[in-house]
C-alpha cells in the first residue's frame, strides 16, 4: 500500500511539473503571437478565407474575342482559369440582355490566394507611380477589403498588344473577422500598404 501511494504522489507531482510546463509554453506562445491571447484561441484570429477578382466588359456585349482575349490575360496573373458572368435581369437603358456576358471573375483559395496576395503586396503596388498606400475606405461593415485596380498593365504577365485596351480589376479580399479594424491588422501583417 505505502509503494502505491508513493507512486501516486510522484504521478501527481509529475503531472503538476507538466502542466506548470504546458501553460508557461502557452504563454510563451501568446506573448509570440498577440491574435492567441486577445481571441483566446489561434482558430478565432482574423482569417482571410479567399481573394475575388473580377472585371466589367461592356463590349463583351457587341465583341466576343474580347471576352476571350481578357480570359487568357486574367489567367495569366492569377494562375486560373476565370469564369464568365451573365447579366442576371435585361436592362433597356444599357442594351443588356438576361444572360448576355459582362465580365469574368476568378475566385483564389488556398495556395493560388497566398502567391496571389505576396505577389499584389511585395511586387505590383510598389511598381504603382507615385504609390502612397492603399485607401482605408474599402472596407465593408463585414470587414471585407475591396480594392481598385484603374489598369491591368501594372501586372508584369499582362501584354498589351494582346488585350488592345487598358482595363480595370476589382479586387475583394474576403475575410473572417469581427471586426474593421482586425481585418486591418490582418492585411497590414499580410503587408498591405495602406495610406496612413
Amino acid at each position: 500500500m505505502d509503494n502505491s501511494f508513493k507512486d501516486s504522489e510522484n504521478l501527481e507531482h509529475k503531472l503538476e511539473d507538466e502542466a506548470i510546463n504546458i501553460n508557461a509554453q502557452s504563454a510563451h506562445k501568446a506573448e509570440e503571437k498577440p491574435w492567441a491571447s486577445a481571441h483566446g484561441s489561434l482558430l478565432a484570429r482574423p482569417k482571410l478565407t479567399k481573394i475575388v477578382i473580377n472585371s466589367g466588359l461592356k463590349e463583351a456585349l457587341t465583341d466576343k474575342k474580347v471576352l476571350e482575349s481578357f480570359a487568357q490575360q486574367l489567367a495569366q496573373i492569377t494562375g486560373q482559369k476565370p469564369i464568365t458572368t451573365y447579366a442576371r435581369r435585361a436592362i433597356a437603358a444599357f442594351k443588356v440582355r438576361e444572360g448576355d456576358p459582362l465580365g469574368l471573375k476568378v475566385t483564389l483559395r488556398g495556395k493560388r490566394m497566398n502567391n496571389f496576395m505576396q505577389k499584389l503586396t511585395r511586387i505590383i503596388l510598389p511598381r504603382v507611380r507615385d504609390f502612397k498606400g492603399v485607401s482605408l475606405s474599402g472596407f465593408d461593415n463585414q470587414g471585407n477589403y475591396t480594392l481598385g485596380i484603374e489598369e491591368i498593365l501594372i501586372f508584369p504577365e499582362v501584354d498589351f498588344a494582346k488585350i488592345g485596351k487598358s482595363r480595370g480589376l476589382e479586387i475583394t479580399m474576403v475575410i473572417k473577422a469581427k471586426t474593421k479594424e482586425e481585418s486591418k491588422k490582418l492585411l497590414e501583417e499580410l503587408g498591405m500598404p495602406f495610406a496612413h
